[in-house]
């Protein structure tokens, strides 16, 4: 899978080995991990695992997360889009569409924008019937981002010993 697509602020592309350094930015910073169970990661070593783990999703699954590259400064800001999910629930395999952006880039709508562009990437190139995710019901943020791009809450489950908002959306129900 080569994914690759440019907004008028974004680059965003399949992850590389050049973004291990940018991931562990992303995930050693505490306030990041704050609702994901507070284990940021602690070596870029354990980034570059973070970065086959996504490659693999490619080749195994034909999709996975998106790396988020600022257009303007080639800065890279987080990760974004679509997985095959097997490990979250035990009563369903799905696609899950997540994002996890460096602190500084909370609140400009690039969770949002690209969210956007993995729904529509899901419903109309690969054919989805469906997409859901999880957000843990403390985290407003993520929360409206969900609610935003049209994903509607089914119920509230258990994560990782922590109650998570649960959504999903058909995409006969989905907003182009």
């Amino acid at each position: 899978m080569q994914f690759y697509l440019e907004t008028d602020r974004l680059i965003i592309r399949n992850v590389e080995e050049k973004d291990i350094q940018g991931i562990f930015e992303l995930d050693s910073d505490i306030e990041v991990h704050k609702y994901l169970g507070n284990r940021p990661i602690q070596t870029t070593q354990d980034a570059a695992s973070i970065v086959k783990y996504i490659q693999d999703q490619y080749s195994n699954n034909g999709l996975g997360r998106w790396a988020v590259i600022d257009k303007n400064t080639n800065e890279f800001i987080g990760w974004s889009g679509l997985k095959f999910e097997t490990e979250v629930r035990n009563d369903m395999d799905y696609y899950d569409l997540g994002y996890r952006l460096k602190r500084k880039f909370w609140g400009r709508g690039i969770a949002t924008e690209t969210s956007m562009i993995a729904l529509k990437y899901g419903f109309q190139d690969l054919k989805l019937d469906s997409i859901y995710a999880g957000a843990h019901v403390e985290n407003i943020g993520s929360n409206k981002v969900l609610e935003k791009v049209g994903m509607k809450r089914i119920e509230v489950i258990q994560y990782d010993g922590m109650p998570h908002n649960w959504y999903g959306v058909t995409k006969s129900d989905w907003n182009q």
